[in-house]
């Protein structure tokens, strides 16, 4: 009679877990060098919706302090604690390279929030379960370079974060420059934590570029701009879209005027063409978050979480017809319907995935834009 009772329990709990609401597990970098990303990407879901395809969401939200090895013990409790159905996170490119491991051994679907084209390319068996809703490297990097090379820059030095970030860039505007005829004339490193980058920008200056590239993110991507400022340098300066936010243009001030980068179109959605795919996602999410944090407070960042719930809302549907949440077999039809997501209209652009394309996005996901009067100015 025991024995009945545990198996009738246990069977209970069995269909219980099948049953459950859509658990969605998000680990973002809202402390650490990566808080100014991580913090508006946390703040949108505050406003995430709580149903998809009629199924109540849980959203598991933790904080990985910008450090790797909290981003795989995140990766890892969500998984194996939380049973979640879907990862959406990290913030950061080190962070999400590291969690790849986790979502492949778990068989669940990973939405990254980081930029580098590593995390989904190439693309093999572990891969398959990421996908990644920013714009990668690749694609921000062609537009920095056409712009360069159409004003004329012959030589580049180029600055960026010494991990995986600063290394993915580096190895698009190098091999675009070449393309380009444009001669890079210095390599510079430094970390995400420094306080000075004096050693590296004489280095920098000694080379006498016509420009600088800086591949960094969040506020620490303003240290090697003012450094370049406050030595005299009066050439172009270009950052990645890892700067589009308001707290960048606090910590940078006057030295970060005139800086050109590429982003998103959400950045100026109100300055986006009313032919734009993208202008009404953009705006609305830009409306819903400044109702709740203030004027001026969207960011590119925080359009990312939107993003991922765009996607989330029209692949749970199609999942939904193959399995109930808490199942492999659910995860499974999740990630495969992520993979078949065409015309999703998000803040960022328009998503067509593929087997080979875990991004989906195409030149209407990116924008130039440049830093005039302490704003952003969408470049025609």
């Amino acid at each position: 009679m025991a024995m009945r009772h545990w198996l009738v329990v246990a069977l209970m709990f069995a269909a219980a877990s099948v049953h459950a609401d859509l658990t969605v597990g998000v680990t973002l970098s809202a402390t650490g060098p990566a808080a100014s990303l991580g913090i508006p990407e946390k703040n949108t879901f505050a406003f995430l919706p709580t149903t998809i395809g009629g199924q109540k969401v849980n959203y598991i939200i933790l904080d990985d302090a910008s450090d790797t090895t909290t981003a795989v013990k995140n990766a890892r409790k969500l998984v194996s604690e939380d049973k979640v159905d879907v990862i959406v996170g990290s913030t950061i490119t080190p962070n999400s390279l590291a969690m790849i491991d986790v979502a492949a051994e778990s068989e669940t679907p990973m939405i990254s929030m980081a930029s580098s084209a590593r995390i989904v390319e190439p693309m093999d068996a572990k891969r398959r379960w990421v996908f990644k809703d920013a714009q990668s490297d690749t694609h921000m990097a062609t537009a920095i370079v056409g712009h360069m090379a159409n004003a004329g820059i012959k030589t580049l030095a180029f600055i960026g974060f010494a991990d995986a970030y600063g290394e993915g860039w580096w190895n698009e505007i190098n091999a675009l420059a070449g393309v380009r005829k444009i001669q890079v004339v210095a390599n510079e490193r430094f970390n995400r934590t420094d306080t000075s980058v004096t050693g590296q920008i004489l280095k920098i200056l000694s080379a006498k570029p016509d420009a600088v590239m800086i591949a960094g993110a969040g506020t620490p991507a303003a240290l090697p701009q003012k450094a370049l400022r406050e030595k005299g340098y009066k050439g172009p300066i270009y950052q990645t879209h890892g700067v589009a936010n308001s707290d960048f243009l606090r910590v940078g001030g006057k030295d970060v005027e005139g800086t050109l980068l590429p982003a998103g179109p959400v950045l100026v959605a109100a300055q986006l063409q009313a032919t734009s795919q993208v202008k009404k996602v953009a705006l609305d999410y830009v409306t819903r978050y400044e109702a709740m944090y203030g004027k001026g407070s969207a960011t590119t960042f925080g359009a990312h979480s939107w993003d991922a719930a765009i996607l989330l809302n029209n692949a749970v549907p199609q999942a939904l017809k193959v399995a109930k949440p808490g199942s492999r077999e659910f995860r499974v039809a999740l990630r495969d319907a992520l993979e078949n997501s065409r015309n999703v209209v998000g803040a960022h652009g328009v998503y067509n995935m593929s087997a080979q394309d875990h991004v989906g996005l195409d030149q209407r996901s990116r924008v130039m834009v440049v830093i005039e009067q302490g704003g952003w100015k969408l470049v025609q």
